[in-house]
């Protein structure tokens, strides 16, 4: 009988079974940096299929290798076309799902449309949609990073693994920044603070919050539910009743909870978008003493003119990891610094193919953070 010394079974399961297909779902080809570094890792090659715009913008994916019985690992990071990158996303899950693939696992660092997470009025909860069609088309788990929203997982019926970035994060500002013992957390808003609080806790720093700052205008939009009563609805009221209004909120002059006198500044979030906000609070930040001032983030969108507005601006540095794809924005703003989260998630495809315990890449993990 011919025996596998144990060393070289361990060898050959280290990082594959066998079975296991890389795909990058991104027609674009500045998106596919992330799934080569992550091939790379795993020491694989990236699976063959063709992603494609037809002239009426329909979009078309063609596989070109066999994925029956295998462990499809669907990795797609979010171009400026994010309604693009959902179709080429749904349409190769499905196209997997009809190949016969054993499993269909998602890699989406960041989660689109993750802000629109909670009813606003007349609106609608997008991600329970978007993670309703993701389940309709065949993906069978889901691998992200920080949602904006924890609860979000709740809205898909297949497991769904969120990662942190904090580790990350948290090692480039004790490498990259000198004099980070001088430093505090800041929660550029009340909304933020449990996020400072985890790494202030986790650096033993002080901590401060931003009071004050201007209300999202859709919270002080006007809708048909401000609107009194028909006349006809009044006189179904009963006389004595007297439903109490909600006093209207007013908005404080912006304060600084916490000294940032003579000290290096860290504002921490999930997602910089829109940075009017970081620029505000690095204004209110220099007012109140603070020598330096940072921002980090885990999801880099920066859209519209975010780059040009850094560069004019207090902030000295914006550190984001490469979840989305930035190039562009780097060349247009040297402020703005990559940190690399391919091998969290390469080590979270292997875990999951492999059979293991994900648990590793959650120790250390609270139920707040």
């Amino acid at each position: 009988m011919f025996c596998v010394p144990s060393t070289e079974i361990g060898t050959i399961m280290n990082i594959t079974k066998g079975g296991l297909v890389l795909f990058s779902a991104n027609s674009n080809s500045s998106c596919m940096e992330l799934s080569k570094r992550i091939a790379e890792r795993l020491g694989v090659e990236m699976g063959k299929v063709q992603v494609y715009q037809e002239p009426n913008r329909e979009t078309r994916v063609q596989i070109q290798e066999s994925v029956r019985g295998k462990d499809v690992f669907i990795i797609q990071t979010v171009s400026k076309d994010v309604n693009t990158t959902i179709m080429e996303l749904l349409i190769m899950v499905y196209a997997c799902k009809t190949s016969c693939a054993k499993s269909i696992i998602g890699v989406i660092p960041y989660f689109p449309y993750s802000k629109q997470c909670k009813m606003r009025k007349r609106g609608s909860i997008v991600s329970k949609l978007l993670a309703s069609m993701m389940c309709k088309a065949g993906l069978t788990h889901l691998i992200t990073m920080d949602l904006h929203q924890k609860e979000i997982q709740g809205f898909f019926n297949i497991p769904v693994d969120n990662l942190r970035a904090s580790p990350f994060l948290l090692q480039y500002i004790q490498e990259e920044i000198p004099d980070y013992r001088n430093a505090v957390i800041v929660a550029k808003s009340p909304a933020s603070a449990k996020r400072a609080q985890s790494f202030a806790e986790r650096l033993r720093l002080g901590i401060a919050v931003i009071h004050g700052e201007a209300q999202d205008a859709e919270s002080d939009m006007v809708d048909g539910r401000h609107s009194p009563p028909t006349a006809k609805n009044i006189a179904a009221i009963h006389p004595s009743l007297e439903i109490p209004m909600l006093i209207p909120k007013e908005k404080p002059p912006i304060t600084v909870v916490g000294d940032v006198g003579g000290r290096i500044a860290i504002i921490v979030d999930d997602i910089i978008d829109d940075v009017d906000s970081f620029l505000a609070a690095a204004e209110t930040l220099k007012e109140r003493g603070a020598y330096k001032i940072f921002v980090m983030a885990t999801h880099g969108l920066l859209s519209s003119d975010a780059p040009r507005l850094i560069e004019e601006s207090a902030i000295d540095e914006v550190v984001v990891t490469n979840t989305i794809p930035h190039e562009i924005q780097k060349l247009q703003c040297p402020k703005i610094k990559t940190v690399d989260i391919s091998m969290i998630l390469s080590e979270a495809i292997r875990r999951i193919h492999n059979g293991e315990s994900m648990s590793y890449l959650f120790r250390n993990i609270g139920l707040d953070d």
